[in-house]
């Protein structure tokens, strides 16, 4: 018996950090961690690698997708559709790898109705002025965006004990060290393992 794999999704409002975070963890973890990558309509930034960072979409592509039932989440935000390809995660999962994801709160929430042993994690700045800070520095955002942006932060802060943890992200180095040890935890938990180990001992009898 395979034991199935654990989802770990990350999430937190615009500017929180989310993709920074998820860059210094990937190669702290182990290879049978394997990250997901999201479909997004909004343009590249600078430096964003076509399915490394995102797989880059027009609305008419995506919303193709969600017609199609391929989408395991996704969610419109600030004007651009965002989502996690299904089939990608629901057989990695089979093969009893882990699976990392880095999606909007919106889709975060769409995917513990659908794997409610999920883990969730929020990841929160340690102020909204370092919230603003971080969002006017990507030097990417008009005046209408950035206000969008830091107006629903509030908002989706509100959504946080729909969470299993919080992590602030002051310094990424700590908050990565954060993210690793509640996945450690989560892997060797009884809950999760019990039916594995379950299934063990029937075979040895």
């Amino acid at each position: 018996m395979v034991q199935k794999g654990l989802l770990i999704v990350l999430s937190g409002p615009s500017g929180a950090g989310k993709g920074t975070v998820c860059k210094a963890l990937m190669p702290h973890v182990t290879d049978n961690t394997k990250l997901s990558v999201s479909c997004t309509t909004r343009n590249p930034r600078e430096g964003e690698i076509e399915g490394v960072n995102y797989f880059f979409k027009s609305k008419d592509e995506f919303r193709q997708l969600i017609e199609e039932d391929q989408m395991l989440e996704w969610a419109e935000v600030y004007g651009n559709y965002y989502g996690t390809p299904r089939r990608y995660v629901e057989e990695t999962l089979v093969k009893g790898h882990n699976v990392f994801l880095e999606i909007e709160m919106q889709g975060a929430l769409q995917v513990r109705k659908k794997f409610p042993d999920c883990v969730l994690i929020f990841l929160v700045p340690p102020s909204l002025d370092e919230l603003k800070s971080r969002i006017l520095g990507r030097g990417s955002e008009t005046e209408e965006t950035f206000n969008l942006r830091f107006g629903a932060a509030a908002d989706e802060m509100k959504y946080i004990s729909q969470y299993d943890y919080v992590v602030v992200n002051d310094q990424v180095e700590t908050a990565v060290e954060k993210v690793r040890a509640i996945m450690q935890a989560e892997l060797c938990s009884v809950a999760r393992n019990l039916e594995y180990y379950n299934s063990l001992i029937q075979e040895g009898k």
